[in-house]
């Protein structure tokens, strides 16, 4: 009988001891155990937090702070912005990368992180695919195709005949190697079969008063910077790189028009980490795409060179992979680098 006891005592022991063991297991799994946690109906009942991976005062901080306000009415929430900046975005991404899923991590991206970052740099830390949840979509940002006042073309197809008649005599600025500016040039060349020499600059404002006095024939830029020089006669624009003609620039034609299927812009979309919940997902993108049709919010993004755009999870991630393709052949057919 006490033997029995006795084996009984020390099974319980080894039971408590199991259930300690298995009690560490899950505590070790908290985070992902909150995330699961995370109630749709009671969502969100704590501040969101908007990473942008880029410092205060640029374009896509301006982005996120002209969003968050909007974004945290329509969600019932504050959207606290937050800067990670380094490394080209690639810091701020990750941290978001590696973050819990459960809906009050989101980031603000760019094609510079997750169409062009990625095939230029293949070790980054994240897999921009992998690693994240496609919610939405939120803005476009399209270049101006400019030339000096001296150039004797007057329209893209002009421009593109000057450029076949003299192959390398012919050059283009940018604002270094491996930027949006240099890739849409570069797809340009692509598309109209021109050889055209790639003169990189330190940013697109120290190449403009080359571009002015005629050492630069060509340059495309961002409307905000680009259209002033437009609008004061020190410079002439031939078209925009939108799919289609934008408001932004009234009268300018797209280059699609002449080279069918081009367009090349930079995009901003709203992120979650991998594995967050679609009910999440639908409930930002809902309120995102509420936020992007108040007429204040579009107006502000305008007047920043971006058009506001809303789509579903399924548009990005579909739109994402096409960005990617596109600058993947570009960047492996033209052997572009960082250096």
């Amino acid at each position: 009988m006490l033997h029995t006891n006795s084996f009984k005592r020390r099974q319980l022991g080894s039971l408590a001891w199991g259930a300690l063991l298995v009690s560490a297991f899950v505590f070790s799994l908290s985070p992902k155990l909150a995330q699961a946690q995370t109630s749709p109906g009671s969502y969100p009942t704590k501040p969101i937090r908007l990473v942008v991976p880029f410092p205060a005062g640029g374009a896509t901080d301006i982005f996120a702070r002209t969003l968050s306000q909007k974004l945290g009415e329509k969600i019932g929430s504050s959207v606290v912005v937050d800067n990670k900046p380094g490394a080209g975005g690639t810091l701020g991404s990750d941290l978001v990368a590696k973050s819990v899923a459960d809906g009050y991590t989101i980031l603000l991206a760019t094609s510079s992180t997750h169409s062009i970052g990625p095939n230029l740099n293949p070790r980054m830390p994240y897999d921009a695919v992998r690693d994240f949840t496609p919610i939405a979509q939120v803005g476009n940002a399209p270049s101006i195709m400019l030339v000096p006042n001296s150039s004797p073309a007057k329209t893209i197809q002009e421009w593109i005949e000057l450029a076949k008649k003299n192959p390398g005599k012919l050059n283009y600025a940018s604002s270094g190697n491996g930027t949006i500016v240099q890739l849409t040039a570069e797809l340009f060349k692509s598309q109209a079969g021109l050889f055209v020499v790639h003169i990189p600059y330190k940013g697109t404002a120290l190449a403009m008063p080359d571009l002015i006095s005629g050492k630069v024939d060509v340059l495309f830029d961002s409307l905000p910077t680009g259209l002033p020089h437009v609008k004061d006669g020190r410079l002439r624009a031939l078209g925009v790189t939108s799919a289609q003609r934008t408001s932004m620039a009234p009268g300018l034609p797209a280059i699609s028009e002449v080279l069918p299927g081009y367009e090349s812009t930079t995009w901003f979309g709203l992120f979650g980490p991998q594995g967050m919940r679609p009910e999440l997902v639908a409930r930002v993108n809902a309120a995102a795409l509420q936020a992007l049709a108040d007429p204040e919010v579009k107006d502000k993004l305008q007047r920043l060179g971006i058009e506001a755009v809303g789509t579903s999870p399924t548009q990005f991630t579909a739109m994402l992979a096409a960005e990617s393709a596109k600058w993947k052949k570009i960047i492996t057919e033209r052997k572009i680098t960082l250096d």
